[in-house]
């Protein structure tokens, strides 16, 4: 990939404190397994709002994966019904969604970025349900722009604007060039926002009407309330990451949350998801499934996460890395790794369901006791 493309899809926020620390608590949680245990029988799979999945890892909504390889999205939602996991599609995502839950049908969820507006909210439920989307996401992390230094020092911004140094990483990246952007060109154009409203947007390169993010800032509480009460599917909150949040949505009649802190995308300093979800986990106390994304490169990470309550686990990165190095095989090949890796975990830990995974299977890793 360029160096800007690799910059958005690869980077965190300012100093990357966030997207570091969601990668380095895994290695400092270790398994206590346990031997003798009869594993020749066992299942990775779990049921989430009454749909069964071949295992506790979906695809996490990417935005702007158009980028990374040509028709992107579309791709994710094939592999996903493939390999039998959810796919969230990204309000920031170019393929429409009316086509991709065609390819994904219950498997594929929705992720919003909402303003607060709750006309502009109605519109947008309208499109939902028209394309009969089973839940839905909403992101409650991205009030406002994050401080991404990193993309600005390689001149990527959002909206995409052409610039010559954009034009010279081009140049020297010419498999991305002519398999990527040419390639999009000529099929389709420039990608457009195509899910952000409730109608097809202009390209990337241009502002959204109101504005990529025009009145994020605005969204509470009383907008949550307000969708719960016009919204017959299942409802979701992401980016919760302290239980006071949890307790509110419990309240609000919310049916399920997303433990996130985007992926070290927003908020620098913050704590990971892994270090968020135990707390989250006591005060919903089982009256909703409580997923988790942030971090999540190998299928020992994603059992810690199980062992601590989480019913699902999102990846974001590694399903783009996939894409950019061999395309929709790429992909696949990381739901396999993960399915894989999942499975031979769960033997050697003892284990044949998900649910004897328990927190006595993990031990903090600090100074050897003397």
């Amino acid at each position: 990939m360029p160096r800007c493309v690799a910059g958005y899809v690869c980077g965190g926020t300012e100093d990357e404190a966030s997207l570091s620390e969601s990668l380095s608590v895994m290695k400092r949680i270790g398994f206590r397994h346990r031997g003798l245990q009869p594993v020749e029988q066992r299942t990775s799979e779990v049921s989430v709002f009454g749909q069964t999945y071949a295992m506790p890892v979906g695809f996490a909504p990417t935005g702007f994966s158009a980028i990374v390889m040509h028709e992107c999205d579309t791709a994710l939602a094939t592999v996903a019904t493939q390999a039998r996991i959810p796919f969230v599609i990204s309000g920031a995502s170019n393929v429409p969604l009316e086509r991709l839950q065609q390819t994904a049908g219950n498997r594929c969820w929705y992720q919003a970025y909402l303003p607060g507006d709750i006309s502009r909210i109605d519109k947008l439920l309208t499109r939902l349900k028209r394309a009969h989307i089973p839940v839905l996401v909403v992101t409650i992390d991205t009030c406002v722009a994050a401080n991404r230094e990193n993309i600005k020092r390689l001149d990527f911004t959002v909206p995409f604007k052409i610039s010559p140094r954009l034009i010279l990483d081009g140049i020297l990246h010419p498999q991305w060039s002519v398999n990527v952007f040419i390639r999009t060109l000529i099929k389709g154009g420039v990608p457009r926002f195509s899910n952000l409203y409730e109608e097809i947007g202009p390209p990337i390169t241009e502002d959204p009407p109101n504005g990529f993010r025009g009145g994020r800032d605005k969204l509470s509480w009383e907008h949550i309330r307000w969708i719960r009460d016009n919204w017959d599917g299942k409802l979701v909150l992401k980016g919760v990451m302290h239980p006071e949040d949890a307790r509110m949505a419990v309240a609000a009649g919310i049916d399920g949350l997303i433990v996130s802190n985007h992926g070290g995308r927003q908020l620098d300093g913050s704590v990971s998801p892994l270090q968020a979800l135990p707390d989250i986990v006591d005060v919903v106390s089982g009256s909703m499934p409580v997923m988790i994304d942030g971090g999540f490169r190998r299928g020992a990470d994603v059992l810690k996460a199980v062992a601590l309550g989480a019913s699902m686990v999102f990846t974001g990165r590694p399903q783009l890395y996939g894409a950019a190095v061999a395309g929709a095989a790429g992909i696949q090949k990381v739901a396999d790794i993960f399915l894989s890796e999942i499975n031979t975990n769960m033997a050697l830990l003892g284990c044949s369901h998900l649910q004897e995974l328990t927190p006595d299977c993990l031990q903090k890793i600090d100074a050897p006791r003397l």
